[in-house]
């Protein structure tokens, strides 16, 4: 199957890093889309105890930020017990290489630790910590380059949970949402820490959603949401297009929206769920088309695969379900798989869930009805289930706390 035109249209982020086939750079995968396009060649069953375990690496720390890879490295962020954050680089078998110490990571109880994914961009490393600095790393002197505590520079509070966003690279802009009274979005020179553009116009505190851009009719608009409302900004300046009123549980938004043929799709959990946005035709505002409650997709993501949504809902009634994308139709919808993270890759979904079990599925990505191809449970690391998984040459990996786990999904 051939994944949403939304990977052509982010293809325009101009320089955002400088990645090969196969690699994963950031989070959700080349694109921030859950879709790992470049991966061919894949497994579409899985044996009995599912595809086999390459290596398991321990010691990064605790947290739930996902791996990113890229030049024949991994890179993982995590909390050392003296609170103190580290970012762990390893060689692709597991080989621990290297660990930088950035600064203090939150110790919020439900989920301590690191929680936003590496962004990486040619020799620097970008991410935010749970308390709200965003850190610059030079990998060629393995030492943090430039820090800024955004929470401070545009006055902003903790969200409840602190801070999970992974940041979003724009050529020569570091881009992320501090939901402060001075800019609700941000965008700092990715050299030097400095402030290149705010966007105000309303008030809204952060969320847990990580930005991302897309181009519509010639014009790129970045797209985010915070604490209750679906955000859409000029890209180059940053200045408020829109703000879609969608409040959700907590303050929560973890799902990035999803844009196709015009429309955006957007999502919350804990039965809030999500719908679906038009855009004008400057993209300076947005009509509702249709609402959808049973996808109620909290922080695990969706994807667009061939005009479908794939994704779980969170708690209660939780189901895997495909909808489609224009009328947000329900085409299935089982729960023999309930919460779970859901990418994709050659035809197939990954489904890693639920959080207290671990059990990673693999799904024909097809309307006509599931299909599940094969199971295993990831039993190495600790605590949630809750960081995304990313598929790199081949290979499946997982966080799962203290732990990345390697698994070789090639059809060879």
């Amino acid at each position: 199957m051939k994944p949403s035109l939304l990977l052509s249209a982010l293809i325009c982020i101009a320089g955002a890093f400088l990645a090969s086939a196969g690699d994963s750079p950031q989070f959700r995968g080349p694109n921030r889309d859950g879709v790992f396009a470049d991966e061919k060649g894949l497994l579409k069953s899985w044996p009995d105890g599912g595809p086999k375990k390459l290596w398991v690496a321990t010691g990064i720390g605790k947290g739930y930020s996902s791996p990113s890879i890229a030049g024949g490295k991994i890179y993982v962020t995590g909390m050392r017990d003296d609170e103190m954050g580290v970012l762990s680089i390893f060689d692709l078998n597991g080989k621990l290489e290297k660990t930088i110490e950035y600064g203090r990571e939150t110790t919020e109880k439900q989920a301590p630790g690191s929680r936003s994914t590496p962004t990486l961009d040619g020799d620097r490393v970008y991410f935010l910590s749970g308390l709200g600095v965003l850190y610059c790393i030079d990998l060629t002197t393995g030492t943090v380059k430039w820090n800024v505590n955004v929470l401070e520079r545009f006055p902003a509070k903790l969200p409840i949970w602190h801070i999970s966003e992974s940041v979003l690279i724009d050529g020569d802009r570091v881009i992320c949402t501090p939901g402060g009274v001075d800019g609700v979005i941000v965008a700092l020179n990715k050299m030097t820490g400095d402030t290149i553009w705010a966007t105000t116009g309303f008030e809204d505190t952060a969320s847990y959603c990580s930005p991302t851009i897309f181009t519509h009719n010639g014009r790129r608009i970045l797209t985010t949401a915070t604490a209750a409302t679906i955000v859409g900004a000029d890209a180059e300046t940053g200045k408020l297009l829109w703000a879609f009123a969608h409040k959700g549980p907590y303050d929560i938004h973890g799902v990035t929206p999803i844009y196709h043929d015009g429309h955006l799709y957007y999502v919350a959990g804990d039965g809030f769920g999500g719908g679906l946005l038009k855009l004008s035709e400057d993209g300076s505002s947005v009509t509702p088309v249709w609402e959808n409650k049973s996808l109620d997709c909290l922080h695990s993501g969706v994807v667009l695969i061939d005009g479908y949504l794939y994704g779980t809902g969170y708690r209660g009634d939780a189901a895997l379900e495909c909808l489609d994308f224009k009328t947000g139709e329900v085409k299935w919808s089982t729960r023999e798989i309930q919460e779970g993270i859901v990418i994709y890759a050659d035809g197939m979904l990954y489904v890693y869930g639920d959080p207290k079990q671990g059990i990673v599925s693999l799904v024909k990505a097809q309307p006509g009805g599931f299909e599940r191809t094969g199971t295993f449970t990831v039993t190495d690391g600790e605590r949630q289930h809750w960081a995304h998984p990313a598929i790199s040459n081949g290979v499946l990996f997982i966080r799962h706390g203290d732990a990345v786990i390697a698994y070789d999904v090639r059809n060879t």
